[in-house]
């Protein structure tokens, strides 16, 4: 049965477009003509070279040097865009610079408000890039913070990247051990860090945590402290230590290092199932195209927008976030729990700064859904003219609820991509209609395909979303990964030369897409992934447990379901008070969105011959395919430790 459609855009829409206007460009100024967005599409990722050619034409990159060659190698992975090429991300965002309208807006859970214009925004990113070069800052070396999303993370990350240093973040509701997991795998020479942070109303401080950072990272020849939780935190508790008023005075002229197309902006982290995260590494001009042409033209954002796309620093949403800065628009942020003191927050927020675009995950939306928020009756959204989410599938009863409650009139955006490559795969185009439970097309410059197991394109069928052309943000590499070993095995093993994302995708015959959730064993807790070795390490530190499984049971239209399995140490019962000891971990170690929704005793977690936890078969088990399909009893070590998942599975489906 075809979907519903539930949007139309009108005529003035369609002519207001940025992919309007950037299609008619291409008719002026290439002479090309497409019959639609589907044309446009199979241009893009068929003519690689002129369509990424034509981003960079099209949004006028500032380069201190041209490029060479477009694309001098087309293959995955290895791919060379833009040899020659010397920029900054820095310079593409201050060319918007404008005293007609503020950069950022700030609010936070505790009350807290801020503006800042591009002039106040621009002198303290370059009196914070100054500091850092006096701290012996330069390309290539990197700078970390323990930043929630506030606006001098904004600063930081830009006064980073303007030297040709590397940035990476973590959100201070990341515990220690996952922090360490990370950073430490970079060696960074700098660390930023708050004091501590407001989270539901309560306040949680993070100075033993920052001493415990420094003590795990004797790379770090310099903590910048910002007393965010306590105005008064004193950063002599702390080995050499600087405040962070002291970094951002003074009246510097921002000068951007220009640095090679390919040369490393951040590194950002998406974790496996085995190891410690992947320590990601994208490239400068990469991030610059992909986030222009995904903000711009998929998004249709631009100068007179007001960009709201909720997110902590640890998601690569916070990346997006901040790329609206690259239009020229006003970032709105906020920084608190978004149901906190109910889920009309966010909502609030919108109205009070006057949203005109507004994501979250879709976690979210469901949540409001089941708990009854009314946005129009808490706030003027009259302003809203563009709803997003991504981090997991919306389900049908999610557009339904936010056309129902939010607006007829919005256009409804969801799009789904990664932090592997910082974009999207799937995603918006305001000059298409709207239709129930699918996303509206494939990106431009995106070649991406539903695969059987066989390496077979699929129509109208569900299989491994896959891409099957390289694009410009595509991971630089790993850092300290020899060989490229863990970037293969992370993207290319199942079909070599082709990039395998890990999710399930049904590419539908008018050109949508529905995503089905992840094919794999990853964690994706509101948009939010984590491996699951991470939670092993964090539950199996424990005394009393031996052993541990973990699935996640996100799936189209059903809410997201965690179960954590445990095999405890004989003579040990799992009662309610272990549990909350257990749950209790995991929130210190990794985050709160991690902690799992029920805990189970379990004998024996199912293992292969090689010892390897049999995730991914026990996922699709209780997601209701029939044991004797998932997993081959021959191919493992302790084959009757099914029995009991089995018996799980059939009472789970029973309801």
């Amino acid at each position: 049965m075809d979907a519903e459609k539930i949007w139309e855009p009108t005529e003035a829409i369609k002519r207001g477009a940025r992919i309007t206007a950037y299609t008619e460009w291409l008719e002026r100024q290439r002479g090309l003509r497409f019959s639609g967005y589907d044309d446009l599409w199979r241009w893009s990722v068929t003519d690689l070279e002129a369509f990424w050619a034509s981003i960079w034409d099209y949004f006028d990159i500032k380069a201190a040097a041209p490029y060479q060659r477009v694309l001098a190698e087309r293959r995955m992975p290895g791919a060379q865009w833009f040899a020659g090429a010397r920029l900054n991300y820095v310079d593409q965002i201050f060319r918007h610079k404008t005293a007609a309208r503020p950069a950022i807006v700030f609010r936070n859970e505790a009350g807290e408000r801020a503006e800042m214009g591009w002039d106040e925004l621009e002198r303290q990113v370059a009196a914070l890039a100054a500091s850092l070069r006096g701290m012996g800052v330069g390309p290539g070396d990197r700078v970390v913070a323990y930043l929630p999303n506030i606006p001098q993370a904004v600063v930081a990350f830009f006064a980073t990247a303007s030297l040709g240093a590397v940035w990476s973040v973590c959100s201070p509701d990341m515990g220690q051990v996952a922090v360490l997991d990370r950073f430490r795998q970079i060696a960074p020479k700098v660390l930023i860090a708050v004091d501590g942070y407001r989270w539901g109303g309560k306040a949680y401080d993070r100075g033993e945590v920052v001493l415990e950072l420094l003590g795990g990272l004797p790379s770090v020849e310099k903590l910048v402290l910002l007393p965010y939780l306590d105005p008064a935190a004193d950063p002599r508790r702390f080995p050499n230590a600087v405040a962070w008023e002291s970094v951002v005075q003074g009246t510097s002229a921002l000068t951007a290092e220009p640095v090679p197309f390919d040369h490393p902006l951040w590194v950002v982290y998406s974790s496996g199932t085995t190891g410690v995260p992947k320590p990601i590494v994208h490239g400068q001009g990469g991030i610059v195209l992909e986030h222009l042409k995904l903000t711009a033209l998929h998004n249709d954002i631009g100068p007179e927008d007001r960009f709201h796309w909720f997110s902590s620093t640890g998601w690569v949403m916070w990346n997006l976030q901040v790329a609206g800065l690259l239009v020229g628009a006003t970032i709105c942020i906020y920084d608190g729990n978004p149901a906190w003191p109910d889920y009309h927050a966010l909502w609030r927020f919108a109205g009070e700064v006057q949203t005109s675009f507004f994501g979250a995950g879709a976690a979210f939306y469901t949540s409001c859904l089941k708990t009854g928020v009314e946005p129009t009756q808490v706030a003027d959204l009259s302003r809203l003219r563009a709803v997003g989410s991504t981090g997991s599938p919306l389900p049908p009863e999610g557009y339904r609820w936010i056309y129902d409650h939010v607006g007829k009139d919005v256009w409804l955006n969801p799009i789904s991509g990664g932090t592997d490559f910082a974009g999207a795969f799937v995603g918006g185009v305001i000059t298409l209609p709207v239709y129930l439970g699918e996303m509206q097309a494939r990106c431009l410059g995106a070649k991406v395909e539903a695969y059987d197991d066989s390496g077979k394109p699929l129509s109208d069928e569900v299989g491994e979303l896959v891409c099957a052309e390289p694009m410009p943000s595509m991971p630089l590499y790993f850092w300290n990964d020899p060989g490229n070993k863990r970037y293969l095995e992370s993207y290319f093993d199942t079909y070599p030369g082709v990039w395998r994302h890990g999710d399930w995708i049904r590419i539908t015959p008018r050109g949508g897409a529905v995503i089905y959730g992840r094919s794999d064993s990853t964690i994706n807790r509101h948009g939010v992934r984590m491996g699951t070795s991470e939670l092993y390490r964090a539950v199996e530190d424990m005394d009393e447990v031996l052993d541990s499984l973990v699935v996640d049971l996100e799936y189209l239209g059903r809410e997201s379901y965690m179960p954590l399995f445990v095999v405890l140490r004989p003579g040990t019962e799992l009662t309610e008070a272990l549990k909350a000891r257990i749950k209790e971990r995991i929130r210190a170690a990794m985050s709160p969105r991690h902690v799992p929704n029920d805990v189970f005793h379990v004998s024996e977690i199912p293992r292969t011959l090689s010892g390897k936890k049999l995730e991914v078969p026990i996922k699709k088990l209780l997601l209701g395919q029939a044991l004797e399909k998932v997993v081959n009893p021959d191919s493992m070590a302790n084959p009757g430790s099914l029995d009991w998942f089995a018996r799980f599975a059939e009472q789970r489906a029973a309801g």
